[in-house]
């Protein structure tokens, strides 16, 4: 075992969340060292391919998925420095006011401590500092009056316009959506080319991702980032009453213990009440920060319904950005389904590629030999989505919880437990949709 110097602050994580804590610290002087059980990813490590992209995103993992409704997150996961975000949508939509107050409106869930004017600042800070592209003017059909964007919207093609038409005659109103990708050179960093490969990452930086943001600050502040370090305890002190630092395993599987003043858990949602429930000591035999026993509880999603459609013109499907060109929060009053109470956001004008995830490739199994090539003649260019977005309010069932089995460094796995309730459920039914299927125009 090797203990290193002790650091003020030790953050678990360098993803969205973790790069923005290092970056805020290490700027204020702070030495900061963050932990990554991944690869150290580079720019140049990103190849626009669905095949190489696997690479930034895990494979299994730790967890085990039960319940009616398991929980997906291999495709929206992240493996190694900057995370998720490394490779995400960069869909950038806000939570709005009727969303901190569910309690006193409704009589559900539980009411935020703070407010919507409480966060709005930091909503337009995060753009400022990443670089955001839309039109906040827009949005103000539906949210409180802010700062403008630092650019413009994206340029749109004919797989986001087509839908137009057709929002437009059931009444549902559409804005150029909130992206966090340069429409313009931003900060040094160059304008998309929309080659619609923003889902393995994105090669050149116009899109706003940790390694050309907060994490590119932090460590341009003095911050450490250590990858190939799987933390799997967080130490305390003998009393129990504070925390000491964390112990790890290093790139070469030996253990390492880093002491700090301060510990973050900016690790994957599932991930941090593991690390949580197996540092139980004598002095905390539910594990850290558990005395309540619900840690791992009320874990929450949402849920994403896709409707495809082929047109027969060619609506550039392979163009654009994998975050949406348009979008609208019409549906996005809790009682707006009188089928089931939840929000429900939607976008259109996704690029999609032959082959990949949330591509086409796979839309008809029942096709096979020459029918199947004639339907993806026809899809390689006239294919394209919509997606609706569904709110999931918070179930003590939906939990994470250790199991018997073991890790290579003896570290318990994990369970998540995930079902949807009847209002989820409702809502899911009231996009139209059970599933993902397509529309033939």
């Amino acid at each position: 075992m090797a203990a290193n110097e002790k650091v003020d602050v030790v953050i678990v994580g360098a993803g969205a969340s973790g790069s923005v804590y290092a970056a805020v610290m290490a700027k204020q002087g702070k030495k900061v060292v963050v932990l990554e059980q991944g690869p150290d990813w580079q720019l140049s490590d990103l190849i626009s391919s669905d095949i190489w992209g696997r690479r930034v995103k895990p494979a299994g993992g730790p967890f085990t998925l039960e319940g009616r409704n398991p929980v997906s997150y291999g495709f929206q996961g992240g493996w190694g420095v900057g995370g998720a975000a490394l490779h995400y949508f960069a869909n950038f939509p806000r939570l709005l006011p009727n969303d901190f107050k569910i309690k006193s409106e409704h009589g559900r869930a539980q009411d935020w401590p703070i407010s919507y004017q409480d966060v709005a600042p930091y909503y337009d800070k995060v753009a400022r500092d990443v670089g955001v592209s839309g039109d906040a003017r827009a949005e103000e059909i539906w949210r409180p009056a802010g700062q403008p964007y630092p650019m413009p919207p994206m340029k749109t093609f004919r797989n986001g316009q087509v839908w137009l038409k057709g929002f437009e005659a059931v009444g549902i109103r559409m804005v150029p959506a909130a992206v966090g990708m340069n429409s313009t050179d931003y900060k040094g960093r160059p304008a998309c080319i929309y080659d619609g490969w923003c889902h393995v990452g994105c090669p050149i930086g116009a899109l706003a991702n940790p390694l050309v943001t907060y994490l590119a600050d932090a460590k341009k502040a003095g911050a450490e980032v250590r990858p190939s370090s799987t933390v799997t305890r967080v130490l305390t002190n003998s009393q129990g009453s504070r925390v000491t630092g964390v112990e790890y395993y290093d790139h070469k599987k030996e253990r390492q213990v880093q002491e700090a003043s301060v510990v973050v858990l900016a690790a994957w949602a599932a991930q941090n009440p593991r690390m949580l429930l197996n540092s139980a000591t004598d002095k905390h035999a539910k594990g850290l920060a558990n005395s309540n026993g619900l840690v791992g509880k009320y874990m929450m999603t949402h849920f994403s319904s896709g409707t495809f459609a082929i047109f027969d013109e060619d609506v550039e499907n392979h163009m654009g950005t994998t975050g949406a060109q348009y979008m609208s929060y019409d549906r996005y009053g809790k009682t707006s389904h009188k089928e089931g109470f939840g929000s429900s956001f939607i976008i259109a004008g996704a690029a999609l590629k032959t082959s990949g995830l949330g591509g086409f490739a796979n839309a008809r199994l029942d096709l096979f030999g020459a029918d199947l090539q004639a339907f993806m003649k026809r899809a390689a260019r006239g294919f394209t989505r919509i997606a609706a977005f569904g709110e999931e309010l918070p179930n003590i069932e939906n939990r994470i919880e250790l199991v018997s089995d073991k890790d290579e460094f003896g570290m318990p796995l994990a369970k998540i437990i995930h079902n949807y309730d009847k209002d989820a459920e409702a809502v899911w039914d009231a996009k139209g949709s059970t599933g993902n299927y397509r529309i033939d125009f």
